[in-house]
């Protein structure tokens, strides 16, 4: 590793990235353009970013560490993932977007009432600022250890950098991020496998000499038990995680948005593969890795076999996708915060201006508090351990009721309140309480059942009982009022508002065919430090560069000319 090339490239890319964030501090007119861009986003957009937003450096860290120690059981465990989009894309993401709410909490609020959506706001900002603090420390480790830099100075530098490009660009710069991170690193990957190989002495010498079991589909801790639990899991947290549904509602109509969830669930059928070869070839060159020393697997094969520069791209690459990861919950945190407290309670006659003011300085607070939960994670047992246990204790109990209730007419607001406690109560005695007590706790496959299963097993019966008492919920009728409501009001188009929407997307597209262009020639300019790679990163940049005509040829499809259609229309 050259570290004066890499540390170059890495300020330099870093650098254009935060140009590109800064060129849409103004196309955020008001809360639908800054957090759901007009509600236009083109699909295939909308899910690459749903793509990237769900990845980060703990892919590398958190599961690398994994495909190092067990292997190919890595790679089933984030199958599970494709199981969650797929599930999502048939029956979650089009009614999501047909609910006609520009946020899950809206929807929670209107459909189960004010004092559940007051509750779930509250836990869902913890939870995302512990989830997204993870993802921080994952890229902060990697760099630091790359670099030779401080870990706890590096986790705030780089939180600092995030929280900015957030509270600037809105969803629109957030998505831009996504697209360009997807490319670095599916280039960066597709340079690194057939290196890892070649140093790793072949196929036929890693496939001989990998421990037993090292390619089973299951493996260690990580039985069948976990893998059903944990698909489980990616159905409630893809289809109503509260980042996720944003992807749904940001485009056009229900069928759009599932096939945002498709294009995810097509991408983690090949994408695990792709990414944690590298960890398990490691193994056969270096099997003496323990600990949390596992977790810079990835990172260790990435600076034996890359030549200069390529290194300082991929870190910068792993920073912005953990950035992009970040960047999507701070939007949707800010925008919960400002839409659903702040317009909500706060001040509901709040102007355009002011709510925008407002999501800015939220954007700055909820990340403070994320680059907090960062500095702790090595203290609780590392990202994998602080990973899956969030998962396993929160993941159902939030997320499961409000997917039940885009189907049923019977759950109420109460009956969520009590499924959510008993449900977050039980499996926090079992996490924390008896292990203190007693010294033990449950297996990693039985923490995930008990954490899906469970409140999955109390919606079902409390079903049951109001199908068999003829009950239907009061908020349900309610909703359903308000809907009907809605259909029969007519509203003045903004014909200026539609215009600008235009303008944010054509905008968007045109720089993300300048950003490809960008990282393409940034390549090209790194093969003269590619020895004997020259060849295959020159194949690789003219492949992004022509790539960045797709979304060129998108922008010119999108008309900026004023509206000359009706003066009104219905409202969805």
């Amino acid at each position: 590793m050259n570290t004066v090339i890499d540390t170059s490239v890495i300020i330099v890319f870093s650098l254009f990235i935060m140009l590109v964030g800064f060129s849409f501090s103004r196309t955020g007119r008001n809360l639908k353009s800054f957090f759901a861009a007009g509600e236009s986003v083109p699909w295939f957009i909308g899910g690459l970013s749903l793509f990237m937003s769900f990845f980060s450096a703990g892919t590398f860290v958190a599961w690398g560490s994994i495909a190092y120690k067990y292997g190919w059981v890595a790679i089933t465990i984030q199958w599970t993932m494709c199981i969650g989009g797929l599930v999502t894309g048939l029956y979650l993401a089009p009614r999501w977007k047909a609910t006609g709410n520009l946020t899950a909490a809206e929807f929670i609020r209107e459909r189960l009432g004010v004092d559940v959506q007051k509750i779930y706001i509250y836990i869902f900002m913890v939870v995302s600022l512990l989830i997204k603090g993870s993802v921080l420390y994952s890229v902060a480790r990697l760099v630091s250890a790359s670099l030779g830099l401080p870990l706890m100075p590096s986790t705030v530098v780089l939180g600092l950098f995030m929280i900015a490009y957030t509270a600037v660009g809105g969803l629109w710069a957030v998505m831009v991020t996504d697209i360009l991170q997807f490319v670095i690193l599916t280039a960066a990957i597709l340079i690194i496998i057939p290196l890892a190989f070649d140093a790793a002495g072949g196929v036929q010498h890693f496939l001989h000499f990998s421990p037993e079991g090292f390619f089973s589909v299951v493996n260690g801790e990580y039985t069948w038990g976990f893998i059903l639990a944990f698909a489980l899991y990616h159905v409630f947290y893809i289809g109503g995680n509260w980042t996720f549904v944003q992807r749904y509602t940001s485009v056009d109509v229900p069928r759009s948005a599932s096939k945002v969830a498709y294009l995810f669930a097509g991408l983690y059928i090949i994408s695990p593969v792709l990414w944690m070869l590298p960890p398990m070839l490691y193994k056969s060159i270096n099997p003496g890795l323990q600990g949390l020393e596992t977790e810079n697997a990835y990172l260790m094969m990435c600076q034996h076999v890359l030549p200069a520069g390529l290194m300082g791209l991929i870190l910068t690459g792993m920073y912005f996708s953990t950035s992009a990861s970040a960047n999507t919950a701070l939007n949707v945190v800010s925008a919960v915060f400002t839409n659903d407290i702040y317009k909500g309670s706060i001040n509901p006659k709040a102007s355009d201006k002011k709510l925008m003011s407002v999501a800015r300085i939220s954007s700055w607070f909820f990340g403070l508090g994320m680059i907090c939960i960062a500095l702790i994670v090595p203290y609780i047992g590392g990202i994998v351990e602080f990973t899956l246990s969030i998962g396993a204790v929160t993941g159902g109990p939030l997320l499961a009721p409000p997917i039940w209730a885009l189907f049923s007419k019977r759950l109420t607001g109460k009956a969520t309140l009590y499924i959510t406690g008993i449900s977050l109560a039980t499996n926090l005695v079992f996490k924390i309480i008896l292990p203190l007590v007693y010294g033990t706790g449950l297996s990693r496959a039985n923490e995930m059942l008990l954490g899906v299963g469970l409140p999955f097993v109390m919606l079902a019966l409390y079903e049951a009982y109001a199908y068999y008492k003829g009950l239907t919920s009061n908020e349900y009728i309610q909703l359903k009022a308000l809907r009907t409501q809605r259909r029969e009001t007519v509203r003045e188009i903004d014909e200026k508002e539609e215009l600008e929407i235009r303008k944010q997307n054509k905008f968007g597209l045109k720089v993300i065919a300048f950003s490809l262009s960008f990282i393409a020639l940034l390549l090209f300019g790194l093969c003269f430090f590619s020895g004997k790679s020259a060849t295959l990163v020159a194949g690789i940049a003219t492949v992004i560069l022509l790539t960045a005509a797709i979304p060129l040829r998108a922008s010119r499809k999108v008309k900026v000319d004023p509206v000359t259609s009706t003066s009104a229309h219905l409202v969805n």
